[in-house]
């Protein structure tokens, strides 16, 4: 019924993603043979980054609908370089910064927000990364994945904290970088909370997790089994959910 047809609406965007990103590869692989169009190659067009200004001192980006800026300072300009744009001009500072007002923002942009900077920060120094423009690109690419991985990862907590009951799940809790899943179910006599810890890296490794049982003998044992034969990948923290529903939370008849 339902869930078959949401499974096979995940299906088709997971083959969908797949071809964009050989299509993105292919592209970003031409550009590189290319070499020579202009200092931003046609192929970044697709990434998660605003130029907000660029002037002979500096260039300013913004991620993430103006949540993040990244303020680029240059060196002296190069002889002969009329648009400050010679990729052998020094960079002296690469600095990120927040623009999220927290206090405002809903649980799901506030963790996103958290995970970007844990990457960024542990990322070390970026002007070392990033010693002359022609490294920006690089940079701009790696924050842009980050970014977009995030903010799936945004849209599936909302997707959760909305439609959960289809799943039997009672609530959705955001906790620092941790998502807490409460599931109840009379069918299958159970309810239990299910303890997720994201990282930067979400969702190219399995989730760490710690479940809590409330009622019935649903517990860590059983959870785990579920899990492991959920694949990472492209909405993994809803499919997890999915994987819960369908195979803990039916009735046993």
């Amino acid at each position: 019924g339902l869930l078959c047809r949401e499974l096979l609406d995940l299906e088709a965007e997971n083959e969908q993603m797949l071809v964009q990103m050989e299509q993105l590869k292919e592209t970003e692989k031409s550009c590189r043979e290319l070499g020579d169009g202009g200092f931003f190659p046609p192929c970044c067009s697709f990434t998660e980054w605003e130029i907000t200004e660029w002037s002979e001192q500096q260039a300013v980006f913004s991620f993430l609908y103006d949540a993040v800026e990244l303020t680029v300072v240059f060196g002296p300009p190069i002889d002969g370089d009329v648009f400050g744009e010679d990729p052998s001009r020094t960079i002296v500072s690469l600095n990120f910064e927040s623009l999220l007002d927290e206090e405002k923002a809903p649980p799901s942009s506030c963790l996103v927000q958290r995970l970007i900077f844990q990457f960024i920060e542990s990322q070390g120094c970026w002007q070392e990364k990033c010693p002359t423009l022609c490294y920006l690109p690089q940079v701009l690419h790696d924050v842009s994945l980050v970014v977009s991985r995030c903010k799936v990862l945004g849209e599936e907590i909302e997707f959760l904290e909305r439609w959960g009951g289809k799943f039997n799940l009672l609530k959705t809790e955001v906790n620092d970088t941790k998502v807490k899943l409460l599931f109840s179910s009379s069918a299958a006599f159970a309810k239990f909370e299910l303890t997720l810890d994201l990282s930067p890296n979400y969702p190219s490794a399995p989730l760490p997790f710690t479940a809590r049982k409330h009622i019935g003998n649903l517990g860590e044992e059983e959870i785990s089994a579920v899990l492991s034969q959920v694949p990472i990948g492209y909405r993994y923290l809803q499919r997890i959910v999915s994987s819960i529903h369908q195979n803990l939370l039916q009735d046993p008849r």
